[in-house]
């Protein structure tokens, strides 16, 4: 929760920085008075609508840190270790997200940007650019690890089965990351990795997945091919400087805005890509601008906290002890780690370009809000965990007897005392030392 408080609270700084502009100076105006109402100040910066949308975060994760995660994970595996049933929920909910998804097509809260379907306006106040895709990219996780968990939960693992088992959680998948490819490519090719990802660690058989492959393999590939301006991205990546004023231009000026940082970076709000010249420089290549003004001690300070963030994630994975919670944790830290990877790979040059943002850092209120939420989920597992761990135990041993007091019999003895919390222990029985002087 630090970490992803430190990484939110950069985030809000550097969205600032990145939003500032050049405007022409009034005729006869101060100029010290017209960059004081008009610039980036602490308060400007505390006022701000990233810091509202942190402070929601922060609040989510807060939140979401005190559900009954773990009651709610026993007691869902449960339930639905019926197969029909469990078959049933997951079309429900499989249908569910590819409705949330459609919403972006309905006129009158559809937006579109840069020919990209990929919000929708709520027409409510902050509410008036929302990512389906950010929604079900999450939603996804907890629906595929709980089918999983749900399988496992018998005396078999359903997932070993082909028909029964894991075809049912590949279409959910496929359906759910599918509909995103078609305006989002790299956000589906994360959701259908994590998800693939989620149902081998819950018991799938690897040599069923191989079967599948040729069939994704033609599928991202028809993805490419049927969009002229993912297959222009390949090409401009293979040769930017073949068209550097236009297909080129975008990853030029960010490996330019990355290589012209130094050590400690030209100083926070001293940089100069940000001005007309480095696109998208709040959302997807934010870390540029990062590397900018900060340098190579921002960067690595950026990548520490990230790295430090996903270690602790698969630390509570590891200690997890019900396979739905052990999922869910896998596939945020697997999502948060890949989406930072992507992101990263990007924005110094060794991928081809891509619209995709580093958590908890990249401007959006829906991607902070979500993630935050997802992260508190993790912390809520591992809160007020009792698995009979040996750090967990602490053994209570008889007091020492006084010079004055008479030694017990054998059968007065007590054994010692084996406190876990949560979970009631036999007394173990003790054999008595014998005296010296017997």
């Amino acid at each position: 929760m630090v970490c992803a408080i430190a990484l939110l609270t950069i985030g809000v700084v550097m969205v600032s920085s990145a939003r500032m502009a050049v405007q022409p100076l009034e005729p006869g105006a101060d100029p010290v008075a017209a960059a004081a109402a008009s610039g980036v100040t602490p308060k400007s910066i505390i006022l701000s609508r990233s810091t509202a949308y942190m402070c929601l975060a922060v609040l989510a994760m807060f939140a979401a840190s005190w559900m009954p995660v773990r009651r709610l994970g026993a007691v869902s595996s449960r339930l639905f270790a019926d197969p029909k049933r469990r078959l049933i929920v997951l079309a429900l909910g499989t249908l569910a997200l590819v409705a949330v998804l459609a919403s972006v097509y309905v006129p009158g809260i559809g937006r579109e940007v840069n020919g990209s379907a990929r919000w929708v306006n709520l027409r409510l106040p902050g509410l008036e650019s929302v990512q389906p895709s950010e929604i079900a990219k999450w939603a996804l996780i907890p629906l595929i690890a709980w089918y999983a968990g749900a399988c496992a939960a018998g005396e078999t693992n359903h997932l070993r089965r082909f028909f029964t088992g894991l075809v049912p959680g590949l279409i959910a998948v496929g359906a759910i990351a599918g509909f995103v490819v078609m305006e989002d490519l790299g956000t589906g090719f994360l959701m259908g990795v994590v998800g693939c990802l989620l149902l081998v660690a819950g018991g799938a058989r690897i040599w069923h997945f191989l079967m599948f492959a040729p069939l994704g393999v033609m599928g991202v590939v028809y993805a490419i091919v049927e969009s002229p301006y993912r297959l222009r991205r390949i090409t401009s990546f293979l040769d930017p400087f073949a068209d550097p004023q236009g297909d080129g231009y975008h990853m030029i000026q960010s490996m330019t805005t990355v290589a012209g940082a130094g050590p400690f970076g030209r100083g926070l709000g001293h940089g100069l890509q940000k001005f007309g010249y480095l696109p998208e420089d709040t959302t997807d290549f934010l870390f540029a601008v990062i590397c900018e003004e900060l340098g190579l001690a921002g960067a690595t300070l950026v990548i520490t906290l990230m790295g430090a963030l996903l270690w602790t994630l698969l630390g509570i994975v590891r200690r997890a002890d019900l396979p739905v919670l052990k999922l869910i944790g896998l596939g945020v830290a697997a999502t948060f780690g890949l989406q930072a990877c992507i992101n990263l790979v990007v924005v110094t040059g060794m991928g081809p370009t891509k619209g995709i943002a580093l958590p908890l850092i990249s401007s959006g209120g829906t991607g902070w809000i979500l993630t935050s939420l997802m992260l508190g989920l993790v912390v809520a597992m591992d809160r007020g965990r009792t698995d009979g761990d040996p750090a967990d135990m602490t053994v209570s041993r008889p007091r020492p007897l006084r010079s004055d007091e008479p030694e017990a019999e054998e059968d007065e003895l007590e054994p010692p005392e084996i406190v876990v919390p949560g979970r009631v222990k036999p007394r173990v029985r003790v054999m008595p030392v014998p005296s010296p002087h017997a």
